[in-house]
């Protein structure tokens, strides 16, 4: 989340507040919630030789129970976190950090929103699903008291979990780049777009262009390796027909992708425009607004953010406020309220789980209908050899007339959309005659081969679909072009997803050449580096020796280019990865593995790729020890093939899988810590074991929480 909503909870003057201990505050500021009533699961855990937990269950609750618990044993300090920042604890957890995110919980009335629609949206089932979710985590904080970072954080139910996801769906799609720069007395961006760099990658491969005659899915979504979004690994079986192969975050009750018996998805963040900014004219007072030739009151209330500071806790108060459109921030430049897709709207916690039971693809269609997932794109596959990228984003139905990316009038009803374009609007890429599709956080209408595209003319601008194209689209472009109309095969899949390239008209090329075109001859070291730099072959495989200042010059800038921000000056820049390299290793020219390492516990590995490269690594630059110190992109990566129909074995999945590094999330001590990252720097995947019978061999533990 933004950094700049901190400086707007605590910058400026004094608090006007007595510091109170932690005890005295705890219930007072946040009550605790009541759990939902008890009911007995039948459930058993199943950990193979990974680590991975296998959940058996009776029925689908079960399940969630002993998923809940399974992901707790792993993760337990990270699971704690998010549910604090549901709960508005965040601050009194984590400190002012923490804070920014209680700030918001209110802003946005998560917890409103889920308690309305808790009855109302939810199924029975999802209900009973969610309920069991939250139970398990309750068991594992009885039985582990001395993890449970805060008193009155336990027990949690339902809500709390459903008011997780209302919280956390809107940053997906870019809340964030909104509110920080509002609660900085500035104007959003006129681009839309996540406010970190989550890239990601997703292909589909048809059996009828893979050669030998398998459909292939894979799944490569780029995450940050530890914390709230970080992808853990299950898989689930119930007797009631639950059967699922994939991953998810921290608070989720089911795999948000992967695989079932009979098909499966993929995701990639994408960039649409599904957030509008309005400023209200106000009346002398401040306390009204003008709305359709009539003053309205502003709706204000306080709030109390708990917040620790040291061995103490403060209530820092804050006002929240609401208009007709959404949620408002004043600042020095005026009022000004949000609305973003999805606003009030709880069900992609059923659409979710929906998806993970559909059968067939046109099953999955209708599931998607529901239009509950907010935004995300999702690429397709299934035993019967359908693949399709269908760009998911809940599209405003806007009127014409408006600078819909501008800040928008907010005295009229005309600017305000109330409804959304039916799924059928979306642009969607379906079997097409090229065989394949692909998506790497890039325009829809580059998904498949050029002669099978979508017309983005026939799209209307309001829509606000993104024109961006990633250096990564680009080489899967080029890519799959070179093969022509040869066969699409694993092997050939593979050479793809862990493709190292820069395309030259990407940004990193454009980079390159501002500094190519420097003047340094009063500066020996910067023209030798220079010099060096000219002869990269922007291939970040560890064989040329100009990939190790590529890769510090890439990495400088990444984020900037990813959202078309203003770089910093090249020649300051330059300096200053120069000076980074001759200090850590007295030379410019080390290896590229010897540079960009994945540290994990006493894992310390060397690993080629970058950002913005189809073989995703982001790094942080480490200054103590001199490296690049991995830190996203490729985590859980997953390949799922099925069975070419005619052949023995026809429409049967399986699937292999990689995390950087392991099942033990945060368990230092577990050797599932850190046991896969050998694997994941090689580029190589461990096996899946989808069935009882096939996992039963690999076994390392099988127990009842």
């Amino acid at each position: 989340m933004h950094k700049a909503l901190k400086a707007m909870l605590f910058g400026g003057g004094a608090l006007a507040v007595t510091a109170i201990a932690l005890a005295s505050w705890e219930g007072l500021l946040a009550p605790q919630s009541v759990a939902d009533p008890l009911v007995k699961h039948d459930v058993r855990i199943v950990r193979d030789s990974w680590g991975v937990p296998h959940i058996f269950g009776k029925t689908d609750a079960d399940v969630a129970y002993g998923l809940a618990y399974a992901h707790a044993e792993d993760d337990f300090g990270t699971i704690a976190e998010t549910l604090a920042m549901v709960r508005g604890r965040a601050g009194a957890m984590l400190g002012p950090d923490g804070a920014k995110f209680d700030y918001v919980g209110h802003l946005l009335d998560a917890r409103t929103v889920a308690d309305k629609g808790y009855m109302t949206q939810l199924s029975p089932d999802t209900r009973a699903l969610v309920e069991a979710y939250a139970a398990g985590l309750n068991k594992y904080a009885v039985d582990h008291p001395e993890e449970v970072p805060m008193r009155a954080l336990f027990p949690v139910n339902g809500r709390d979990i459903v008011a997780g996801f209302a919280l956390r769906s809107p940053f997906f799609f870019g809340l964030d780049r909104v509110l920080g720069p509002l609660t900085t007395d500035k104007l959003p961006p006129r681009d839309s777009g996540p406010g970190e760099q989550r890239g990601s990658n997703a292909f589909a491969i048809a059996g009828k262009r893979s050669g030998d005659g398998v459909t292939r899915l894979l799944s490569n979504s780029h995450q940050p390796w530890v914390g709230g979004v970080a992808w853990y690994e299950v898989v689930v079986h119930s007797d009631a027909g639950w059967d699922f192969a994939g991953a998810l975050f921290p608070g989720m009750p089911y795999p948000a992708l992967g695989h079932n018996n009979t098909l499966g998805w993929t995701n990639t963040v994408n960039r649409a425009d599904l957030i509008d900014t309005y400023k209200l004219v106000l009346d002398a007072s401040g306390d009204n607004y003008r709305y359709d030739g009539q003053w309205r009151p502003l709706e204000r209330h306080r709030v109390w953010l708990p917040v620790r500071f040291g061995p103490f806790v403060i209530p820092v108060p804050r006002t929240v406020a609401r208009s007709v459109q959404g949620p408002v921030i004043e600042n020095k430049l005026g009022a000004f309220a949000v609305r973003y897709a999805g606003m009030g709207d709880v069900r992609q916690v059923e659409q979710y789980y929906r998806l993970n039971k559909a059968r067939d693809f046109a099953e999955w269609q209708r599931v998607m209908a529901m239009q509950a997932v907010p935004a995300t794109n999702f690429v397709y596959a299934d035993a019967a050899g359908n693949i399709g990228m269908f760009y998911n984003a809940r599209f405003p139905q806007r009127a014409p007339g408006f600078d819909w990316k501008g800040v928008l009038p907010g005295d009229t009803s005309k600017a305000v959309w109330k409804s959304y374009v039916p799924f059928a609007g979306y642009p969607q890429v379906i079997n097409p005659p090229s065989g394949w599709v692909a998506n790497s956080n890039n325009t829809p209408f580059i998904a498949t081969a050029p002669g099978d595209n979508l017309d983005a003319s026939k799209f209307a601008p309001e829509l606000g679909i993104e024109t961006f194209i990633t250096n990564r689209a680009m080489r899967f472009q080029s890519l799959f072009a070179a093969l022509g109309d040869a066969p699409i095969g694993r092997d050939a899949l593979l050479s793809i997803k862990f493709d190292k390239a820069y395309d030259r008209a990407s940004w990193a090329g454009k980079r390159q050449r501002e500094i190519l075109a420097l003047d340094f001859k009063d500066a020996p070291d910067l023209a030798k580096a220079q010099k060096l730099l000219s002869t990269w072959d922007f291939v970040q495989d560890g064989q040329g020796d100009a990939d190790a200042l590529a890769a510090v010059m890439v990495n400088s800038v990444s984020m900037l280019a990813y959202f078309g921000d203003a770089m910093p000056d090249a020649r300051e820049d330059f300096t200053a990865q120069v000076k980074f390299l001759n200090t850590a290793f007295g030379r410019l020219d080390p290896p590229l593995a010897t540079l960009q390492r994945v540290q994990r516990g006493n894992v310390d590995l060397g690993v080629l790729g970058g950002p913005e490269v189809l073989r995703a690594i982001h790094s942080r630059r480490d200054e103590k020890l001199g490296r690049l110190v991995g830190q996203g992109g490729d985590s859980f990566i997953m390949l799922v093939e099925w069975g070419a129909a005619g052949k023995t074995g026809a429409g049967t999945v399986s699937s292999e899988s990689i995390v950087q590094f392991g099942a033990a999330t945060s368990r230092e001590a577990s050797p599932h810590y850190n046991d896969q990252a050998k694997l994941f720097v090689a580029e190589k995947f461990k096996p899946n074991w989808l069935t009882a019978n096939t996992l039963a061999p690999h076994t390392e533990s099988d127990r009842r929480p």
